[in-house]
């Protein structure tokens, strides 16, 4: 094996691992963001609210509930993508070997260009979350400062 063959099967790995830690991450936040949400409207429920910390309470959950979009979004499988499970379901086992073979570089370009998308998407539900619990602890402050 060729010193550029081992460099290009290190960034497939790199790129798939790279994937996973992305994964993981969004996983961790959606997680989260469901507990602020659950959290809040349980809160919510129960306390008499005013009028400025409801408008500024429901724009907060209204950014938690995009976020939790976004996340989903980022680990939504892609069955119609041209490479991995997909196309290996429709090869034979002397395909795959032929496939992987031929297309290695192909595909570290197309995980490359995944795994930005999906980072992407997680960066925005990140900004999001920040926003939204900004906006629900100062919903909190107006409830409990009594603002009118």
């Amino acid at each position: 094996m060729s010193a550029a063959e081992k460099n290009l099967i290190a960034a497939h790995a790199e790129v798939k691992a790279e994937i996973t830690r992305t994964d993981t991450k969004t996983a961790l936040l959606l997680a989260f963001v469901g507990a602020v949400v659950a959290g809040a409207w349980t809160v919510a429920r129960d306390v008499p609210l005013t009028v400025p910390a409801l408008v500024t309470g429901g724009a907060g959950l209204a950014l938690l509930v995009g976020a939790a979009g976004l996340l989903l979004r980022s680990v939504r499988p892609n069955l119609a993508g041209r490479h991995g499970f997909p196309l290996w379901a429709t090869l034979s086992a002397d395909e795959i070997g032929a496939a992987v073979a031929r297309d290695l570089a192909a595909d570290v370009a197309r995980l490359s260009r995944l795994a930005v998308a999906k980072f992407m998407c997680l960066r925005r539900a990140v900004d999001l979350t920040m926003t939204g619990g900004a906006l629900l602890i100062l919903a909190a402050l107006l409830t409990l400062g009594g603002a009118r």
